[in-house]
């Protein structure tokens, strides 16, 4: 018998990919809870998932035995708040990232999962949707170039404002820029340089152009107990780009450099998916496009086996944790 998930929170179009990573990983959605904050994300799931059973209760979907999952890309500030009922209720869950968007719900959070056993997973798209980042993890891990000492990571957005929902202005419901973003970031900075803790070297964040406070641009310094990283995310991606953001990670190593170009390699290759490689044996270019995605049928194998191939929980939590203490510690820039 399939393994089984629910859908509750459409509120961002991350919800589609979930959704349909999920089913390609071989388990079965059990239904959806249809109420949304952005009327245009449910028709878009409607329009993909024809077939998906809308359920009205949302505790319906939670009270239910048979399901195993429960699935979010709800308002961030209602992620960890739902995470926390499915799991006292015996389901395992995947959420969008951000996953927690503050101490409180940290602390929630924690505390559910150590007395639960359940998995408390956030998809952090950046590194599980996108071949090249588990390419050049593999590259690392064979030594590649070296030991990696250092990443950087650049998260550009484009702001799209006709089409975001009033709660997407406010950081009370996403939580700040660095939490919202630049968890991305922090979680490719620990997995590549094998650090298992860290702390903030430095934090700012700023609204120079949207205005009413919205912040539009990040950035962190992290001291890892492996190695170091920077981060920068912003919403000015312009819209000449042909896709949503340039978004890159460069790591160093003792012996080489892997640069991503992960969406886009301006007025170059086509398409996405494109890792540089430089070490001592010479250049290397790698078309990662196609290489098979990893997460979602790890986290299925996961669920069914009470294993953490797909993310070791603690790592989750890690992410988690530092980026809503370099929020709270980031020095707002003056325009």
């Amino acid at each position: 018998m399939p393994q089984r998930f629910a859908v509750i929170g459409l509120d961002h179009r991350h919800v589609y990919e979930i959704t349909a990573y999920l089913i390609e990983a071989g388990m079965e959605c059990a239904g959806y809870w249809p109420t949304t904050s952005d009327q245009g994300v449910l028709d878009g799931f409607r329009k993909r998932f024809p077939d998906l059973r809308e359920v009205a209760d949302k505790d319906a979907l939670l009270d239910d035995p048979s399901i195993d999952v429960i699935a979010s890309a709800s308002i961030p500030c209602d992620r960890a708040p739902l995470a926390i009922a499915a799991m006292r209720k015996g389901k395992d869950v995947l959420v969008d990232k951000p996953g927690i968007t503050d101490f409180a719900q940290m602390a929630e959070v924690e505390k559910a999962v150590a007395e639960t056993g359940r998995i408390f997973s956030v998809c952090f798209s950046e590194r599980f949707q996108t071949p090249s980042t588990a390419q050049a993890l593999e590259l690392v891990r064979q030594g590649a170039i070296g030991r990696v000492i250092q990443t950087v990571g650049l998260g550009p957005h484009r702001l799209n404002r006709a089409l975001r929902p009033d709660w997407f202005w406010d950081a009370k419901y996403y939580g700040g820029v660095l939490v919202d973003i630049a968890s991305h970031q922090i979680d490719q900075f620990l997995i590549f340089t094998g650090s298992t803790t860290a702390e903030i070297g430095t934090a700012s964040v700023g609204s120079y152009a949207v205005g009413g406070g919205f912040e539009d641009f990040g950035e962190v310094t992290l001291r890892g107990d492996r190695g170091t990283g920077y981060i920068r995310v912003d919403w000015f991606t312009a819209d000449g780009l042909p896709t949503w953001g340039d978004g890159r990670l460069t790591i160093l190593g003792t012996e080489g450099t892997i640069e991503l170009r992960k969406y886009v390699d301006i007025e170059g290759r086509p398409g996405g998916e494109h890792l540089f490689l430089v070490n001592n044996q010479g250049t290397q270019y790698i078309n990662c496009e196609g290489r098979p995605l990893e997460y979602f049928r790890a986290f299925a194998h996961d669920v069914a086996h009470r294993t953490e191939t797909a993310m070791p929980q603690a790592h989750c939590l890690t992410v988690c944790r530092l980026a809503l203490e370099a929020q709270a510690q980031a020095v707002r820039l003056r325009a």
